[in-house]
């Protein structure tokens, strides 16, 4: 598929932002078995996020969400303390997102903070599994690259309330807007997806920069008519009721 998105529906830092997973092999097209078996027309790798400009591409994404997320134009505007990064892939996201937000917005955001969790313990020093902010009484808003299955971040979410932090919203790259994968993955039935189920668990938003909609809507006018059918072909057959 042609790197050159034509994306002119899409917001510009959106467009930008899909452009450049495009560009960078980040987003791909063809045909992918995921985890669950299911066989993709398209693979969004967000660990290939490690080059500066296109970490750059993503942090701005991300604030961009973010920042509209809390305007006060919203009927129930995002507030927050801290970005917590889980372990590992979250880290750099929440950092990078965090001085992006004090750079696009400083009278909101000069002084957000970030935090992170250790895989194992710290038994000197300071000690602990946090680094960065204590969320102790702090509003956290977690920063993560998916949501597939939703047990990692359950994982985290489980960290954070340990640690006395209060959740208050997630944020992902990507929302695949497909319902969970079950034992008969063909049963037409609608089924919520895994981050309708995290939501809905936790009562707290779930933003996404890209969704699958987007994709098809960002992209469409480019490539093969094959690739365009086959993501929306898959989009309705696994597309989740929420």
């Amino acid at each position: 598929m042609d790197s050159a998105a034509t994306t002119s529906s899409l917001p510009p830092w959106k467009s930008s932002f899909l452009q450049n997973c495009v560009q960078a092999g980040v987003l791909r097209f063809g045909t992918f078995e995921l985890k669950s078996k299911r066989i993709s027309p398209y693979f969004f790798n967000a660990g290939l996020f490690h080059r500066a400009d296109l970490l750059r591409s993503i942090s701005t994404a991300y604030a961009e969400t973010i920042i509209r997320a809390t305007s006060s134009t919203n009927k129930d505007p995002l507030a927050f303390d801290v970005l917590f990064g889980p372990a590992y892939k979250g880290i750099p996201l929440a950092t990078a997102t965090t001085e992006k937000l004090a750079e696009l917005a400083p009278d909101q955001f000069a002084h957000l903070s970030y935090s992170f969790n250790r895989k194992e313990a710290k038994t000197h020093g300071e000690g602990g599994n946090i680094v960065g902010c204590p969320l102790k009484g702090k509003r956290v808003v977690i920063v993560d690259d998916v949501i597939t299955a939703g047990t990692a971040i359950r994982e985290a979410i489980d960290i954070i309330q340990s640690e006395g932090g209060i959740l208050v919203g997630i944020i992902v790259a990507l929302d695949r807007m497909e319902k969970m994968p079950v034992a008969d993955d063909e049963d037409p039935n609608p089924r919520p997806s895994a981050i309708g189920q995290v939501s809905k668990q936790y009562a707290v938003p779930v933003l996404s920069i890209l969704t699958l909609d987007d994709i098809i809507h960002g992209l469409t006018g480019i490539g093969t008519d094959d690739d365009l059918k086959r993501m929306e072909a898959y989009r309705a057959k696994y597309r989740a009721s929420d």
